[in-house]
C-alpha cells in the first residue's frame, strides 16, 4: 500500500488542538510530530492548515441492504458516508430478511467486504423468539445486539416481557435500544385519527410519537439493565425529560450510556412547518427545549455518542399523507458538516465534536485500534476545512435516495477529504471507488 505524508495539518485528537504532521504506511499511522516533511512517502498531501480530525465511526446506520436496495444499498451509502467524513459505520438489522440469525450477519459481512468504502459492523436483531441466537453469539462476531422497544417492521418488535429480561440477562455483548412505548403510539395515532381522518399534519409527529412514549420506554430498558447489570446503549434520545436516566461522565465504567442523533440536534419542531414528512422520523423531532437540552448534555457528557440514525426513504415514499410517508431520512453525508453548526454557534467545542465523533463510539463499542489518531491505529482520518462553508444542493447529493433534508441549508464545514485504512476514499469533491473498507473489530463490552 502507498505511504501517505500529510504536512501542515491542525490536528485535533484527545482533548488537544496542535500543528502536526502525519505520516501512514501499510494503511496505519505511523507518525505524528511537528516535522516529518523529510521523511520519505509515496504521496505528500498538504493540508494547508485544515482540520484533521480521526474519522467518524456512526454506530446507526440503515443502508436497506439486502431486500430494500431501490431506496439505499451498502455501496451508494458508504459512498455517501465517505464524502461526509465518516469512516466507519454499524449497520441495523431491520432488512429484509432482518438480521436474526449467524447465517444473515454473515451474508452483509461477506457482501460489505464486496461493496463497502467505509469499515463496517453489523447489529444482531432481536425478536420475540431468537433468543438462542442471541445467546450463542460470539463477542466480536457483531457490534451489538438491537432490540426494537418500540414498533418496527416485520416481527422485530420485541414486547414479550419475559423475552426481554432474558435478553437483558444473557446477552453476550452490547444491547442496543429503540426505545418508544408502541401501546401509547397507537393511542395517540387513534386520537388524531379520529380528529383529523388521514389527514394528520406533519407537525402532530412529536405529539403521537410523545415524550411520554419515549420516556416510559427508556425507563423500562434502564431498569431493565440495572437489575441485570447489561452494558446497555440507549438510541437516538430526543427528550430532555429522559436525560435524567442517564448520568454524566466520561464512558470509561459506565455500563448505561446514550447516543445522541444529528437531526435532533440540528432540526426541532419548528422545522416541520417547511421540511413536513422529509424529517419525519422515529423518535421525532421535538421541541426547541428539547434540542438544547440535548445539546447541554453532551457538553456534560451525560450524553456519550452523537451518530446519525441514516434512514434513507425515496420522495416517492416521502410524499405521502402522515400516516403513508415512511419515517427515517438520509444523514451520513450531511452529519459532520451540520455539526459544526454548533461549534460555530459555541454549544460545543471542536475537542468535544470529536470525541462525540470518534472517540466515544470507539470506547463505547470496544472497537480495535480505530477511533483516535495513535501511531499504530488505522489510519482513518478526515481533513476538514472548517472556514469553507457549503450550501448543501440536490446536484451534491450521493444518497441512492437523491434528496437530503438539508437543501438548501448553508452548513459551516467542507470536507476535504477522507482516509480509510491509509487509501484515499473522498477527496475534492469525488469518491475513490477503488477503495474498500474492513471489517470492523470488536472487543468484549459485556
Amino acid at each position: 500500500m502507498p505511504s501517505l505524508l500529510i504536512t501542515n495539518a491542525v490536528v485535533v485528537n484527545e482533548g488537544r488542538r496542535f500543528a502536526a504532521d502525519v505520516l501512514i504506511t501499510d494503511g496505519r499511522i505511523a507518525a505524528v510530530g511537528g516535522d516529518l516533511q523529510s521523511r520519505p512517502a509515496d504521496r505528500v498531501m498538504d493540508a494547508a492548515g485544515r482540520l484533521l480530525l480521526p474519522g467518524m465511526i456512526d454506530d446507526q446506520v440503515h443502508f436497506r441492504e439486502p431486500g430494500v436496495t431501490y431506496k439505499a444499498d451498502i455501496a451508494s451509502e458508504s459512498r455517501a458516508a465517505v464524502a461526509g467524513g465518516i469512516t466507519s459505520f454499524m449497520e441495523m438489522p431491520n432488512t429484509r430478511p432482518p438480521t436474526l440469525d449467524a447465517e444473515q450477519l454473515a451474508a452483509k459481512y461477506a457482501r460489505a467486504a464486496e461493496v463497502s468504502r467505509a469499515n463496517y459492523g453489523f447489529y444482531l436483531g432481536a425478536s420475540n423468539d431468537n433468543i438462542d441466537a442471541i445467546r450463542a453469539l460470539p463477542v466480536g462476531d457483531a457490534c451489538g445486539v438491537k432490540v426494537f422497544m418500540g414498533a418496527s417492521t416485520g416481527n422485530m418488535l420485541v414486547d414479550d416481557p419475559q423475552v426481554l429480561d432474558a435478553i437483558f440477562r444473557d446477552c453476550p455483548v452490547i444491547i442496543a435500544t429503540h426505545c418508544e412505548d408502541t401501546p401509547m403510539i397507537l393511542a395517540n395515532e387513534a386520537e388524531y385519527r379520529q380528529r383529523y381522518g388521514e389527514d394528520v399534519p406533519m407537525a402532530a409527529h412529536p405529539l403521537i410519537r410523545s415524550e411520554a412514549a419515549c420516556l416510559k420506554s427508556s425507563t423500562l430498558a434502564v431498569d431493565l439493565a440495572r437489575r441485570h447489570d447489561a452494558r446497555l446503549h440507549v438510541l437516538h434520545l430526543t427528550t430532555a425529560r429522559e436525560l435524567a436516566l442517564f448520568a454524566p461522565g466520561p464512558i470509561a465504567g459506565k455500563r448505561i450510556t446514550v447516543e445522541a442523533c444529528v437531526h435532533h440536534l440540528y432540526f426541532d419542531e419548528r422545522d416541520y412547518a417547511e421540511k413536513g414528512a422529509l424529517i419525519k422520523c422515529n423518535p421525532a423531532i421535538k421541541r426547541p427545549e428539547d434540542r438544547a437540552a440535548l445539546l447541554g448534555a453532551i457538553a456534560e457528557d451525560r450524553i456519550d455518542v452523537i451518530a446519525t440514525d441514516h434512514a434513507p426513504h425515496t420522495l416517492d415514499e416521502k410524499a405521502g399523507k402522515y400516516f403513508q410517508a415512511p419515517a427515517g431520512l438520509p444523514l451520513v453525508q450531511d452529519a459532520l458538516p451540520s455539526l459544526f453548526a454548533h461549534v460555530q454557534a459555541g454549544k460545543l467545542t471542536l475537542e468535544q465534536l470529536v470525541h462525540k465523533t470518534s472517540h466515544a463510539p470507539a470506547e463505547c463499542f470496544n472497537v480495535q485500534e480505530r477511533g483516535y489518531i495513535r501511531e499504530g491505529y488505522w489510519a482513518d482520518l478526515v481533513l476538514v476545512d472548517a472556514d469553507k462553508p457549503v450550501t448543501r444542493t440536490r446536484e451534491q447529493v450521493l444518497y441512492k435516495c437523491g434528496w437530503s433534508a438539508f437543501e438548501g441549508r448553508e452548513l459551516p464545514a467542507t470536507i476535504a477529504a477522507t482516509i480509510v485504512n491509509g487509501e484515499v476514499a473522498f477527496e475534492n469533491g469525488r469518491v475513490n471507488d477503488a477503495v474498500r473498507g474492513q471489517r470492523l473489530a470488536f472487543g468484549p463490552t459485556r
